[in-house]
């Protein structure tokens, strides 16, 4: 079952209780430490939240996001949001985008419209694309899943959409972050349906030997244990006790503004300043939504549902894959690991860009993606 979905208006209401928050903020105690050292940065929270309380502009967002060409599919009492780009070409190959945390279907719209208007963008309009961009349950406008333990997942979600929804027989998919691990077992689980699927990010192997590891695998995991130690411990609070941490962040803006801007920043080619790769509206527009939707909790499940054992597990992926790694993501596995779990057939090392790559880099992204999927297009009749 498929409708649009109905505008988004903040009630005036809502607004005023977000200002208000935010100018009754209790400070932390500040730190003798500069900056970003053991954390974000004071001031720069500080400055952003008070741009947030009398600068920023919502309403002007909120019109952007309701221009956008947004869906809702009921799937079997799943609601589902998504984005859905229509290709500029009769032939164009339908996609799915798959956001991850602490990400949002904006960040994939930039990504997107090159996509299916390459034309726009210096290329062939023979490459385009038909894309949607899915909300992951319990992220924006998309609830979360009714219960922990379902037999519907993530992926399986996916592929009504595109197949049993949409009607598309067969589709390419792409996917970062929790996405990729979405997209994996997308791919895993409905081998039929996949032309291919390109990932910035691969699930470790099931299973391997740990003689049989090159001197590159073994660097490569040293320092996947190495970033575990330093920054991970996001990772682990909501693998482990999501909800405690939920509370304070649904319930304090400023909070919640200081858990992800450190993310976009530790995470992006951004070399230290924030502004470099993402303004100020772009950074409260992404907080904005987790507040106004109050998803910032449910946004956490992926990782306590993974952790407890709840999520299936990548074994082998065979449909054909693309590796695409920038060079300030938060790993860049070697072609040989990958290969223990994929049918890696492009590996391609980005010249720049970080783990929101689909916003930092979207020219860059959208070429590798379509160079990719280009002979693996449809039959033209």
């Amino acid at each position: 079952m498929l409708s649009n979905l109905p505008v988004i208006a903040i009630s005036d209401q809502e607004l005023a209780a977000l200002r208000a928050r935010l100018e009754s903020t209790r400070w932390a105690e500040p730190w003798p430490v500069d900056g970003w050292d053991a954390g974000t940065d004071p001031q720069e929270l500080r400055r952003l939240a008070a741009y947030w309380a009398s600068g920023y502009d919502w309403r002007t967002h909120e019109a952007a996001i309701n221009a956008l060409p947004s869906h809702m599919a009921d799937l079997d009492g799943t609601p589902v949001h998504y984005l859905r780009y229509d290709g500029e070409h009769p032939d164009a190959l339908p996609i799915v985008l798959t956001h991850g945390w602490p990400s949002s279907f904006l960040e994939l719209t930039a990504l997107a419209d090159r996509l299916a208007t390459p034309s726009r963008y210096g290329g062939s309009a023979e490459d385009a694309f038909t894309v949607i961009v899915p909300s992951l349950p319990g992220f924006a406008f998309s609830p979360q899943r009714p219960a922990l333990a379902e037999k519907q997942q993530t992926h399986d979600l996916w592929h009504r959409l595109m197949h049993d929804v949409l009607g598309f027989e067969r589709y390419a998919a792409h996917g970062g972050d929790l996405g990729a691990g979405i997209t994996s077992r997308l791919a895993e689980a409905h081998p039929e349906a996949l032309v291919g699927i390109h990932l910035l990010a691969v699930a470790a192997p099931a299973a391997y030997d740990p003689a049989t590891l090159t001197p590159h695998e073994q660097e490569y995991l040293k320092s996947v244990a190495d970033w575990q130690t330093h920054e991970g411990g996001y990772q682990h609070q909501q693998s482990t006790r999501p909800l405690t941490l939920s509370q304070g962040l649904a319930d304090s803006p400023t909070g919640l503004l200081a858990w992800i801007i450190e993310k976009y920043r530790a995470w992006s080619d951004c070399d230290g300043d924030l502004s470099a790769r993402f303004s100020d509206d772009f950074l409260l527009t992404q907080a904005s939504l987790y507040w106004f939707t109050g998803t910032i909790s449910t946004s956490f499940r992926p990782y306590y549902e993974y952790a407890h054992g709840l999520t299936r597990r990548v074994e082998r992926v065979s449909v054909p894959t693309a590796v695409a790694l920038f060079p300030a993501d938060l790993s860049r596995p070697p072609r040989s690991w990958a290969e223990r779990t994929y049918n890696i057939t492009r590996y391609t090392h980005m010249p720049r860009g970080g783990h929101f790559a689909a916003h930092e880099e979207p020219d860059l992204l959208a070429r590798d993606i379509t160079e990719f999927f280009r002979p693996h297009r449809f039959p033209r009749m």
